[in-house]
């Protein structure tokens, strides 16, 4: 993606900022320029994202720019209407729509275009993505599922666009903020009340292992069965991908073997849907043979037969949250709070009851 200006010279003096690495300095492109060895054009080719820079060159102002701890001036003219870039690790047509629809309730009343990317399943956007954004300019950027090596934060933050991430995929480092919801809570009570209805032979299909809300999803499900005093069975813990076919994967391998757990907490709704379907094709019936909690509460829960209880996860709150706080960012003013985590909820259906041999 390119963009047009004026002139490449003429922008520099609206990038002037002081320099917070030596102190009274002040950083302009003409300086980062000198610095680089190269043209003033050069260095606004760079911080604007544009591709017609070598690569050699581009990272030896990308270095200078780091080492003056340059910071483009927050609200230069933009020519078009204000975007928001929105990033998912990758969509599906349920969870995402909820995050969606809850950024557009706070950009929509502000007149603000949304621009969706799209990872493939990674949790790390290529270099071609992030000179798109620098090029197109946007308000702020929020990552779902997904994050920023650090050189790619420094390269948004230089320009003074600011981002969030929301339901993180690691641990973040201090300074980015995040929303998120109560995973470990919610694992924890999707499992007490397992626990609470008899059930002592509990599976747990959760997400990715290397998804920091999957993994807090099963330590709140391994101290619920500690406070019960059941032992973890190893065999009865999986990591799925949240889609419906992990849940049906992992679902038939769990459930077509004579020990066979008589619930199943799956770490998302869509994996529910997919144990449901193993049950199914093997002769058990939910929740007489078999109990299942999901993740999420997604609208289609309420339809599924029979309906399924699940941790109520406040999508479109956490989206919207996320969208005021860059949106602040943008105006220059710090979160009151970084790091948000909301509430989850159990919701209670009719796809849980008694094991059999306790009914």
């Amino acid at each position: 993606m390119t963009t047009t200006s004026a002139n490449d010279a003429d922008a520099a003096p609206d990038d002037e900022v002081t320099g917070a690495e030596v102190p009274g300095s002040t950083a302009t492109i003409a300086l980062i320029a000198a610095e680089a060895g190269v043209s003033i054009p050069t260095v606004s080719k760079v911080l604007n994202g544009r591709t017609d820079v070598a690569a050699v060159t581009r990272a030896r102002v990308e270095e200078v720019i780091d080492r003056y701890q340059y910071r483009r001036r927050r609200g230069r003219a933009q020519t078009g209407p204000g975007l928001l870039d929105l990033v998912f690790h990758e969509l599906d047509a349920g969870w995402s729509v909820q995050i969606i629809k809850g950024v557009e309730s706070v950009a929509g009343p502000e007149r603000l275009g949304v621009v969706l990317s799209e990872l493939g399943g990674a949790h790390r956007p290529r270099q071609e993505w992030l000179d798109d954004v620098l090029a197109r300019r946007p308000r702020g950027v929020i990552l779902v599922l997904s994050d920023l090596d650090p050189a790619q934060r420094r390269q948004l933050e230089t320009r003074s666009i600011p981002f969030v991430v929301v339901d993180t995929a690691g641990e973040q480092p201090a300074g980015v903020p995040t929303v998120g919801s109560a995973n470990w809570a919610g694992g924890l009570a999707a499992t007490r009340h397992l626990l609470g209805l008899g059930h002592r032979k509990i599976a747990v299909v959760s997400g990715p292992v290397d998804v920091l809300c999957s993994r807090a999803r099963i330590d709140g499900y391994r101290t619920a069965l500690d406070e019960a005093g059941v032992a973890v069975d190893p065999g009865l813990v999986r990591y799925g991908d949240f889609f419906v076919g992990g849940g049906y994967t992992h679902g038939m391998d769990l459930l077509d073997r004579p020990d066979r757990p008589t619930a199943i907490f799956a770490g998302s709704d869509f994996q529910a849907l997919g144990v449901l379907r193993a049950a199914r094709e093997l002769g058990l019936r939910v929740p007489q043979d078999l109990s299942v909690v999901g993740y999420d509460d997604l609208p289609v829960t309420e339809w599924i037969g029979p309906p399924l209880t699940t941790v109520h996860q406040p999508l479109y709150e956490m989206a919207a949250t996320a969208t005021r706080m860059v949106l602040g960012m943008a105006r220059g003013e710090a979160p009151a709070n970084p790091r948000i985590e909301l509430g989850t909820e159990l919701v209670i259906r009719e796809s849980t009851a008694p094991p059999a041999t306790v009914a």
